[in-house]
């Protein structure tokens, strides 16, 4: 028989409760609670609405099965059907007795902190991080938090009288216990004064819920839970494990309704009938409209009338929320982060959260969650603004008494906004989650104009937030925005700042196109995007670089400022004459980092690099043997490239699988795996460069047993560059100073001191790997053939060639400044003897004051007579002489003053003792002060040596990259080669050699055992051919493999083997029937990736490679338009055409696919006609052109500068019936041309209708006859005009005739 229940799913704030349950027998308290619980679940799990119905008809039942309503894949929601199964069978009273738990499990213990939140508003929490340190203590903290009896905190209605609020301020006793600190403060020892609301927000008095009504079976249910007998609370293990299978999994979302307003029936919430914050009638800060162009909507306008009628917590409130309307405000009150009206719609339906009770949105969470919510916040496009309590209520008293006369909103706890957070701004502090990716994420900030030539010149800055380094530059571009489309792809952006009205339209087009998840924000031309002479008198007045002031240029700006600064102004208040736009990109990137309140921390690392394309520096003037002598020569990858070749990313889904980078990363440490992605972005082109990379690699293959050993050590390491970044932020006294963050009270104060310390000891521990892994190798190192290794792996003091600075002394003193154990639990420094100079001269004073105490006290006991006077007191009252009366009726000295007396004593003190105590409490003052901001300079003194720790990180980096070329040259699947990297000479034409080369990626995918490895020779003879044209022409069948040349396609599908790298292509195979398998590009590697390879300083999947260096490599592969942009496929292909014939060199490798498809025939012929005769006669760089337009490769066909090739292929049967057609795909590339392209075997393996292909194929014979007509009468009239007139020519018409 079916069972159904029924629930009343009202959202609760103080939960769920049953009809008839106020009268639940004491020791029925448990039973009512799990019933609320599950109550509340089964609310969730369903519609949180009004009303729901539920009906349980068994888990076998089609609703719940696959395109039911309830079918759910959860393992967790099919356990609980299961469980649902068994209850059925069960009366009632068993059911309840399936719900009794004393002790929550642990996936209920962050709900249920969050629930009790709800209840009370701002009452006592759990630990909602789960933090390493206190999970050994949540079980036994739950069960003796199940034990007790909980003491509910309601929301008084008058809670806010007098304008005051009430706010937490942690004391002595609480700030002593960590497991209290980590875990909450017992409920219990909560004071009266506590139990008043401490949310700002006024509520109507009286304010009760609508009444729901519930069902008769659910109010007979509570009846019988009322009449049940007392008894003993005792829980079965099985049953304990059967209610965790009811709580809420963890990406479970609500599904409140924020225009439901919550449960409370209230149909609208109170912000939503704000006319003044309706869409269309908002307005800015400064009363603009929203039709506006100046409009702001980063800022609001509120009503001083509205503002005057707010509790003074709600007027602040508003007020932070005007000069922050696009942020969501997590605004502290007491422990929790509150969320209020519209931040509160958003939070519940972002993150999950629950209503609480009350005609305006209000939600939140507890302090310790903050990271975890306002990371999911970030990664969904938010703003996040944390505002903290800057004093506590006794500060906020003397305030309001010095102040002498004080208004009503004068009498609330200041709060600031101490930190912005946004995808481009996020610095992974102790508030924030740990960082879940290796890579870096770039905010950019970046001006445009037109000079007087009409060149586009960009001005960049970009900074990884994370790690504080800023790259700025200034460069001019093409109109294709070839160099700003290649940093946007070397250095991928999260978000975009520009000055308002500054873009033109092509780089808007970029943005909206190549950057479709990048968060844009424009910023005001002036106030907030600043012009070149206001930044650097910014950069100085703020004086963010006095720490690192440079003697050598008399300035306090870094080096790479100040050469953006006129040569003629000492001061650097001047921008250079080509440098005006990179300051003024560096001035809006200012702003808003001072804006999101973390500009101290990161400019004051002074870590700044000059950004210059890759490409600026090369001139097409040079030789071409000093061209690629030069050192810092790099190849260039533009983001097209890049995107084609899917060198870091690939087409299918954006992420690294199939990938290059993927093939080849093995790296171990994040700043390693870092550092490949840039070396990948950016080849090397100096053979001398390229080859002590390969002769690294080369020595770390000849000691395969120690370079498993250091991959060892290397993984222990953590990421020490963003942990430097961190520990400069917490040491940094300009930060330490004025930011709102060093003023802010935190509840979990201790546990943030506790994983400052564990980052710090991390890093110390980071560091002693380092160095063992140098001595390690040092062993060895002399033995390496290549110089960079040997430098990298040899400390300075030991070689003068060596690279890695010496560490020991410097990690040997950080290792006796403080007891690290103590510390770590504890989270307090305690500086040791010696290490901090303010803490140890307090010390010190305080130890020479009590012997003079203890020296004036012997001298007093003799001048008495009597060894029984001794010192009394504490606190200031301290060293009160205390003496007995026997003694005191002798004369006593008149500097005796009385202070206080006891039965039998009276006590004194002297002006010496007075003068002593001064400078002891003075002393003990400057200790307290010391150890109170040791930590800060303690870290602050750490990243005073930072130059050598970033070497020492720069350098293992270099290694683990090393390391994993090696381990790829090691492992790859089949034959490796070390390439042979040749200067060109003068007199000799660049060229590129590579035998039987392979997929470097194949062994990620699929078997080795299909591929057909080809040879590619550009530039020089090959076997069977004297040409040494630097373009093939590549043709062959659809889908024969015409781009193996650039591609390497790889067999992707079932096929008949036929022995020898034969494949015989299948009938009825999906993949087949595209054209290339574009589905599969991520796979197929191009001829560039093994370039790339090369120069990377990698070997290559191939069993011979040789080549002269590349400087640039063009792709112009695929089909695709740009829709966001509103550029056309066709566009798309002449624009990255366009880009190719513009910058290509001789040295340059192009590899481009069927050319001029995206419009008429006759227009695409002439125009793949006119471009291969570009690359092969003018600009003559080795080119790879894969082509079906026959009548191309006919123009070609005699010249020198072109070669022809096609990919092979067996034609069985054929016929006029392309049906009858057995084509066999070789994919061997061979000499010459392919007289057909046979797309009616494509068209029938794509299962095209028979009938069409027929029709296709007589259209096509009718198109072909014509087409030979045409040619026959043309060469008719040369032969009659005497143009071509031997016998050969005759033989040549007669045999056209003959076909037609």
């Amino acid at each position: 028989m079916d069972s159904e229940i029924k629930c009343s799913s009202s959202k609760f704030a103080g939960g769920t409760k049953i009809s008839g349950a106020a009268d639940v027998p004491e020791g029925q308290g448990d039973i009512q609670r799990d019933l609320d619980r599950l109550e509340a679940r089964e609310s969730h799990v369903k519609l949180s609405k009004t009303k729901c119905k539920v009906l349980h008809r068994g888990s076998s039942d089609r609703e719940t099965m696959k395109g039911g309503m309830f079918y759910s894949t959860k393992p967790e929601i099919k356990r609980a059907m299961v469980l649902a199964d068994d209850a059925m069978k069960k009366d009632k009273i068993k059911r309840l007795e399936l719900a009794v738990c004393n002790e929550p499990s642990d996936t209920e213990e962050e709900e249920e902190e969050i629930e009790e939140m709800s209840e009370n508003a701002s009452g006592s929490s759990e630990d909602c991080n789960s933090e390493e340190d206190v999970k050994s203590n949540k079980r036994v903290m739950s069960r003796e938090r199940a034990v007790k009896t909980k003491r509910r905190r309601v929301l008084d209605s008058d809670s806010d009288h007098d304008g005051s609020d009430v706010e937490f301020k942690p004391d002595g006793k609480e700030a002593a216990s960590s497991e209290e600190a980590s875990s909450g403060v017992d409920e219990n020892e909560s004071s009266d004064a506590e139990t008043e609301a401490e949310s700002p927000i006024k509520v109507p008095a009286k304010r009760k819920r609508r009444e729901v009504k519930k069902p008769a079976k659910r109010s007979s249910l509570g009846n019988e839970c009322s009449e049940t007998p007392k008894r003993a609370a005792t829980v079965s293990s099985e049953a304990k494990s059967k209610l965790t299978s009811f709580a809420a999994p963890e990406s479970f979302e609500s599904q409140a309704n924020a225009s439901s307003g919550g449960t409370g029936g209230f149909s609208v919430w109170e912000h939503e009938k704000l006319d003044w914050l309706q869409e269309g009638k908002r307005r800015d800060a400064h009363r603009r409209r929203q039709g506006d162009p100046d409009y702001d909507p980063c800022t609001l306008y509120v009503p001083e009338d509205y503002l005057n009628k707010c509790t003074p917590g709600v007027r602040r409130w508003w007020q932070l929320k005007s000069q922050n309307f696009d942020a969501v405000i997590c605004y502290k009150v007491g422990k929790f982060y509150e969320l209020y009206h519209m931040d509160a719609v958003t939070g519940v339906n972002e993150l999950g959260l629950i209503f609480m009770k009350g005609t305006w949105a209000h939600s939140g969470f507890p302090e310790t969650a903050f990271g975890r919510f306002s990371d999911v916040l970030v990664q969904k496009g938010y703003k996040v603004a944390r505002v903290e309590q800057t004093e506590t209520p006794e500060m906020m008293e003397a305030r309001c008494k010095s102040k002498g006369q004080s208004t009503k909103f004068d009498k609330v706890v200041r709060r600031e906004i101490c930190r912005i957070i946004t995808k481009g701004t996020k610095t992974y502090s102790v508030m924030d989650c740990d960082p879940s990716e290796n890579h870096s994420k770039f905010l950019l900030c970046v001006k445009e104009k037109e000079d007087s030539a009409g060149t586009r010149v960009y001005g960049v800055c970009f900074v990884d937030t994370s790690m504080g380094k800023f790259h700025v530059g200034q460069f001019p571009d093409d109109r294709h925005c070839s160099r700003f489309r290649t940093l946007v792809a070397h250095y991928t952006p999260v978000q975009v700042l520009f000055e308002k009205g500054n873009l033109s339209v092509d780089t808007q087009k970029i943005l909206k196109g190549s950057l479709v998840s990048c968060i844009q924000e424009g910023l005001t031309s002036g106030s907030q995007f600043w012009n070149a002479s206001k930044t650097l008198k910014v950069l100085l007045e703020e004086g963010y670089f006095k720490e690192k002031q440079n003697s050598e240029n008399g300035c306090s700006l870094p080096s790479v400022i100040k050469s953006l600064t006129s040569e003629s102004d000492s001061l650097g208040l001047t921008p250079g004459e080509n440098s005006e736009l990179a300051l003024s990109a560096l001035g809006g990137c200012v702003f808003y980092l001072k804006r999101c309140l973390i500009d101290q921390e990161l400019l004051s690392q002074a870590n700044f690099e000059e950004y210059v394309p890759v490409d600026i520096a090369t001139a097409k003037t040079m030789s071409s043997g000093s061209l690629f002598a030069r050192t810092g020569q790099r190849m260039v990858l533009d983001g097209v490239t890049l995107m084609n070749l899917e060198v870091l990313q690939n087409g299918t889904n954006g992420s690294t699988e199939g990938t290059l980078l993927e093939r080849i990363d093995s790296c171990c440490t994040p700043f390693g795996k870092r550092l490949l992605k840039q070396w990948l972005c950016a080849p090397l082109c100096n053979p001398k460069s390229i080859n002590d990379r390969l002769d690294a690699v080369e020595d770390l293959l000849e000691v395969p047993d120690k370079m498993s050993e250091v991959s060892e050590y290397l993984k222990k390491l953590p990421d020490l560059e963003r942990l430097l970044s961190k520990i400069h932020s917490i040491g940094s006294p300009l930060k330490s100073q004025n930011h709102p963050d060093s003023r802010a009270i935190f509840y979990e104060e201790i546990k943030y001191s506790k994983k400052k310390i564990a980052d710090f000891l991390s890093t110390l521990e980071g560091f002693k790997i380092m160095n063992e892994i140098v001595e390690f190798m040092e062993e060895f190192a002399s033995d390496f053939k290549s110089r960079v290794l040997k430098q990298l792996v040899t400390r300075k003091a030991q070689n003068p060639d060596g690279r890695f600075p010496d560490l020991t002394a410097e990690l040997t003193r950080w290792d006796t400044a403080f007891d690290h154990n103590q510390a770590r639990k504890t989270g307090v420094i305690t500086p040791k003897l010696g290490f901090d100079p303010d803490y140890d001269g307090a010390l010190e004073d305080i130890r020479a004051l009590e012997e003079d105490l203890r020296r004036y006290l012997d001298k007093q006991r003799k001048l008495l007579g009597s060894k029984s006077v001794q010192y009394w007191g504490t606190g200031k009252n301290r060293y009160q002489m205390e003496i007995p009366e026997s003694v005191i009726s002798r004369n006593l000295p008149e500097e005796y003053e009385l202070r206080s007396s006891r039965k039998g004593y009276k006590r004194y003190w002297t002006k010496e003792i007075e003068k002593m105590l001064a400078a002891m409490v003075n002393a003990e003052e400057r200790r307290d002060a010391a150890l109170k901001d040791c930590m800060r300079r303690l870290f602050y003194n750490f990243a005073k040596n930072s130059k050598d720790w970033q070497t020492a990180v720069e350098c293992i980096a270099v290694l683990d990259v090393l390391m994993s070329l090696a381990h790829y040259s090691q492992g790859g699947d089949g034959p490796l080669c070390r390439p042979e990297i040749l200067l060109p000479r003068d007199n000799a034409r660049p060229f590129l050699e590579l035998r039987n080369s392979r997929h470097p990626c194949i062994t990620k995918t699929f078997f080795g055992d299909d591929f057909i490895p080809n040879d590619i020779v550009i530039g020089i003879k090959d076997e069977g051919s004297s040409s040494e044209g630097s373009c093939v022409l590549v043709t062959g069948p659809n889908m024969g493999g015409k781009s193996t040349l650039m591609r390497q396609v790889i067999v992707m599908c079932p096929r008949v083997p036929l022995g020898f790298g034969v494949v015989q292509s299948c009938q009825r195979c999906y993949c087949c029937s595209l054209e290339l398998l574009k589905q599969q590009e991520a796979l197929c590697t191009p001829a560039g990736l093994l370039v790339v390879m090369a120069q990377l300083g990698c070997y290559v999947p191939a069993e011979a490679c040789r080549l002269t260096p590349i400087d640039r490599v063009f792709t112009r592969l695929g089909a695709s338009d740009r829709i966001m942009a509103g550029e056309s496929t066709f566009f798309v292909e002449l624009s990255e055409t366009s880009s190719i014939l513009q910058h290509a060199t001789e040295h340059s490798l192009v590899l481009m696919d069927e050319l001029g498809r995206g419009t008429a025939t006759f227009d695409g012929t002439a125009i793949a006609s006119a471009v291969v005769q570009e690359l092969a006669e003018r600009i003559q760089c080795r080119t790879l052109f894969s082509t079906h337009y026959h009548s191309l490769v006919e123009d070609y066909s005699h010249s020198g500068a072109v070669r022809l090739g096609h990919m092979a292929c067996m034609v069985e049967n054929e016929s006029e019936d392309p049906s009858q057609e057995t084509i066999t795909f070789l994919y061997k590339f061979i000499e010459g041309a392919c007289p057909k392209s046979y797309g009616f075997n494509a068209a029938r393996l794509a299962d095209i209708p028979e009938e069409v292909i027929q029709k296709g194929h007589r259209k096509a014979k009718e198109f072909e006859k014509t087409t030979i007509s045409l040619r026959i009468f043309r060469y008719l009239c040369q032969v009659v005009d005497g143009t071509t007139c031997d016998a050969n020519a005759v033989r040549k018409l007669m045999a056209m005739i003959d076909r037609l």
